[in-house]
């Protein structure tokens, strides 16, 4: 039988929830990984399509300010608020950061 560990299962529910009121139109900012919640959507282009263009000035300033290794916790979510992980977690590199090793996508 497999034990499940509560508290991270409550506190990935919380960071979901938390993302998707950001991304679908909530007004007050959210605090996750030291990334303000209501500014996500200027990485949006540099993750999506089949071949997204490099990523904004604005998006790379947003990942330099990222606890990246706290984002690495939830990338199993991604796919379910409709980002590719490979493609969010292609950023860093692409913004002069190294990703935290162990995060990588499956």
């Amino acid at each position: 039988m497999t034990k499940i560990n509560i508290n991270a299962l409550v506190m990935n529910l919380l960071v979901f929830v938390a993302l998707l009121i950001a991304l679908f139109g909530g007004a007050n900012a959210i605090i996750v990984c030291s990334i303000d919640t209501n500014k996500l959507d200027v990485c949006h282009d540099a993750i999506t399509g089949k071949r997204p263009p490099k990523p904004t000035t604005k998006c790379c300033a947003l990942i330099k300010k990222a606890d990246l290794s706290c984002l690495c916790r939830y990338k199993s979510l991604l796919p379910a608020l409709g980002i590719n992980p490979t493609k969010a977690l292609a950023l860093p590199k692409k913004c002069g950061r190294k990703t935290p090793p162990g995060c990588r996508a499956n």
